[in-house]
């Protein structure tokens, strides 16, 4: 008498689960719905930025451009190129040349390394001028390092335009993840810092305590993501199955770009949300306000509440 297995094999408990993942990245319309998808949430990002910027402007013109209105610029930027990105998937991800693919996927992740490292410069000062330490280098520091990536990123791309290797696609993705890092350890050194300083400021206050809230939501969230996005690309660099520039792989572009730039860069411009102060005529009246202004007033609690715009 022939013995019936009790438990399934493991190909046929993972078979239905295999076919669906494979029919969602070959079908047509699954691959068009999602990528559009993405296009539709990146072009939505970037329209609060570009309203979040407009509202500070007719705020507080007189100031120019601070930091604030640069972060929300480049936040409109980088979220309305990757909108266009993927609204034209189709010609991106089958160019004949596939640099340019890696060019038009890559650029706008580093052009969101610049974006949020913006914030982790404006917190160095923030530190620094609360320890009394020299602040003249941070923002040549900031220029230099982005420069060097740039450059280095640059000369990746036209090497391989010029002889498509595949080492060094893989350099230029382990680079691509050595840049996540630094940000990450960015964010985690002075994020961190900033938070246990603010912590220890001897008045206890409802803008304190919202400020800590602030830098310790926005260190936690931008650490995470910096963090997800180097696992990934390194994952996808030893493993092709994971790779990001195909057209089908449309559920791993999915839940990468929702988890490292969609979902932070909402969630971080929901947290600085807050319009600064109008600006008034007083001096006073100008120092009361200006300590309640969002994490650009941290700057101003750690000089005795003394703006500098």
């Amino acid at each position: 008498m022939t013995r019936l297995p009790l438990v399934s094999s493991p190909i046929d408990i993972a078979g239905p689960a295999t076919n669906w993942w494979d029919h969602v990245n070959e079908s047509d319309q699954w691959q068009d719905g999602i990528f559009y998808s993405l296009c539709a949430s990146y072009a939505l990002v970037s329209a609060v930025a570009l309203i979040q910027l407009i509202r500070i402007d007719l705020r507080v013109p007189e100031y120019g451009w601070t930091t604030q209105k640069v972060f929300h610029l480049m936040n409109f930027v980088v979220n309305g190129v990757r909108a266009i990105v993927f609204g034209f998937h189709k010609q991106v991800f089958l160019f004949h040349y596939k640099v340019l693919t890696l060019a038009i996927l890559d650029l706008p992740g580093l052009l969101f390394f610049s974006t949020f490292t913006l914030l982790v410069l404006f917190w160095a000062e923030i530190y620094h001028q609360a320890r009394s330490l020299p602040t003249d280098k941070l923002r040549i520091s900031y220029i230099a390092i982005n420069g060097a990536i740039y450059f280095i990123q640059a000369c990746i791309w036209v090497y391989l335009w010029v002889n498509d290797n595949s080492t060094v696609e893989f350099i230029g993705k382990i680079f691509m993840a050595v840049v996540s890092v630094i940000a990450a350890l960015g964010f985690l050194l002075y994020g961190g810092r900033l938070f246990l300083m603010l912590r220890r400021f001897p008045i206890e206050s409802k803008g304190r305590r919202k400020k800590l809230h602030e830098v310790g939501s926005v260190t936690a969230i931008c650490f995470t993501c910096f963090l997800i996005r180097c696992f990934v690309v390194v994952l996808s660099a030893f493993n092709s199955d994971a790779s990001l520039e195909v057209l089908d792989h449309p559920v791993l572009n999915l839940i990468y770009y929702l988890l490292v730039e969609i979902l932070p860069s909402a969630l971080v411009l929901y947290i600085l949300r807050k319009l600064p102060p109008k600006r008034v005529k007083s001096e006073t009246a100008k120092k009361i306000f200006s300590c309640n202004n969002s994490v650009e007033s941290v700057k101003h609690e750690t000089n005795n509440c003394s703006p500098r715009l």
